[in-house]
């Protein structure tokens, strides 16, 4: 048995590929905006504090706060959560609708992480965000 390799299937792995680089640089992105002083200082100032006090050891304890937690492994759990959604939209409204319900998602996580003023706001728009990806 030969198996023909179509432009649809190549079409379908780089589609798959680019969702797995969008989770990683996600990732990234948050790993380094917890560590970043001006994100500490606004919403995790005591994690700032401790950074600040201790700046000739290792960072491993430093970030223990889980709140950072959180923030950083929604990405997970919101994704996880969203494909049951996705999943549904997709069979009853279509693939188009699962995309703009996808960007709107993201769109509105965006906007919500842009004027963030406490954590709980950056934790919502974290979930919109993720589950938008």
């Amino acid at each position: 048995m030969s198996l023909k390799i179509t432009n649809y299937f190549i079409f379908a792995c780089l589609v798959a590929a680019t969702g797995g680089s969008l989770f990683g640089y996600d990732l990234s992105v948050s790993g380094g905006v917890t560590s970043m002083d001006d994100f500490l200082k606004e919403f995790v100032p005591k994690i700032y504090r401790r950074k600040q006090a201790h700046l000739h050891e290792t960072d491993y304890c430093k970030y223990d706060n889980q709140l950072l937690t959180l923030f950083t492994s929604l990405l997970y759990f919101a994704g996880l959560l969203s494909t049951f959604g996705a999943s549904y939209v997709t069979r009853n409204k279509g693939r188009r609708a699962s995309i703009l319900v996808g960007a709107v998602s993201f769109f509105l996580g965006g906007a919500i992480n842009t004027g963030a003023v406490n954590v709980t706001m950056l934790i919502i728009g974290r979930i919109l965000l993720d589950a938008g990806i």
